[in-house]
């Protein structure tokens, strides 16, 4: 069992993309999960709990560089862990 004193405190802000400056690697260690308005998402590649937005990969549009377009969703914003 994970000991929740031995985890790291989730950031306002946090990326998945590890060229973000928002991406803090030790966090990435543990599951984390994320609701917006009461509802969890499994595809979230970015969030701000304090701005109250996620960012979530479109299905089928890509930027230039083969990454895929992020949708920004906006709502009430909690971050745990799993």
């Amino acid at each position: 069992m994970n000991d929740t004193k031995s985890l790291p405190e989730l950031p306002d802000r946090l990326s998945c993309n590890p060229r973000s400056p928002h991406h803090v690697e030790e966090v990435f260690e543990h599951n984390i999960g994320i609701k917006i308005n009461g509802k969890e998402r499994t595809d979230v590649e970015e969030y701000c709990i304090s701005e109250g937005w996620i960012k979530i990969p479109s299905p089928k549009a890509l930027d230039r560089r083969g990454q895929p377009l992020l949708i920004t969703l906006k709502g009430k914003v909690e971050a745990f862990y799993c």
